[in-house]
């Protein structure tokens, strides 16, 4: 189908994006990479009559790494986590999950922040940022504030980034030991029945931290502060990942749809999960 009508803009500055949303208010939104955005206009399940594009914004662009510290603009693409060498060694754990993301030609488009800044329980990145215990820097008409990425996510597709807010930029340490993204889907392009993304640091034969967070197994990504309990002081052999697995699946509520009934995603998520931790455990 076609798009209705629709005026488009494309802003050079992010106060210029800024002063479009609070001129047509929710007749407006930001479009980033599209892949949202653009088949739910296509089939007439949103209607947008300003549409403003974040493509020419170069304050939204970039990865910087900062000593342990990064910075990754909204609009770096998944390609561009992939290709990026000092983040591959800085958190590797993004190019293993932007890998596992839809085909190239979507993440030669889809970008970090729309992956994350629109609520879709599906996507991969807003689990992945909670795991990382990153930050998102976000602008509106009153100035800038950052939100936890924990604490970001309300419901499907509602977030605590006000309608003319734009989310400019995500920030989080680098990480150290193991690290490891496993996703289980029906297609190459499809969403996640069940994915996980673990970090595991270890002192000796000890786990001394851990993050587990989940994707499309509730209304929102879920990270388990159970979970990571349940592997730190041990070392993380089979009765401690199965501890672990059992804490995770107690956060998540999943929903039956055509990706399966709720028994079978469950099941689905104790393996992945259980694989996650396993392998980031080799890893550390």
């Amino acid at each position: 189908m076609i798009p209705a009508a629709f005026e488009y803009h494309r802003p050079s500055e992010i106060g210029a994006a800024l002063d479009l949303l609070q001129t047509h208010g929710d007749e407006a939104r930001v479009l980033a990479g599209g892949h949202s955005l653009i088949p739910m206009m296509k089939l007439r399940m949103a209607a947008i009559e300003h549409l403003i594009d974040l493509r020419d914004i170069a304050d939204l662009r970039g990865i910087h790494i900062d000593g342990t510290r990064i910075r990754i603009g909204a609009m770096v693409t998944q390609a561009e986590l992939i290709t990026h060498e000092g983040l591959a060694s800085a958190a590797p754990i993004l190019r293993e999950a932007a890998l596992q993301i839809a085909d190239p030609q979507v993440r030669y488009m889809g970008t970090v922040g729309g992956n994350v800044a629109n609520g879709d329980p599906g996507n991969d990145m807003p689990g992945l940022m909670q795991a990382l215990g990153a930050e998102f820097d976000l602008a509106g008409p009153s100035g800038t504030r950052t939100v936890a990425a924990r604490d970001f996510y309300e419901a499907a597709y509602m977030t605590a980034r006000e309608d003319d807010e734009i989310l400019t930029a995500i920030r989080f340490d680098a990480t150290t030991g193991g690290f490891a993204y496993e996703k289980q889907k029906r297609k190459i392009g499809d969403y996640a029945t069940a994915a996980a993304a673990v970090l595991i640091t270890r002192d000796g034969d000890s786990v001394a931290t851990a993050s587990v967070a989940m994707t499309n197994l509730a209304d929102t990504p879920i990270w388990s502060q159970a979970a990571a309990d349940a592997l730190t002081g041990t070392t993380c052999d089979a009765h401690a990942i199965r501890a672990a697995t059992d804490a995770a699946l107690a956060d998540i509520d999943p929903t039956e749809d055509n990706r399966g009934p709720v028994e079978f995603k469950r099941h689905v998520a104790g393996i992945i999960i259980s694989r996650a931790i396993a392998r980031a455990w080799s890893r550390a």
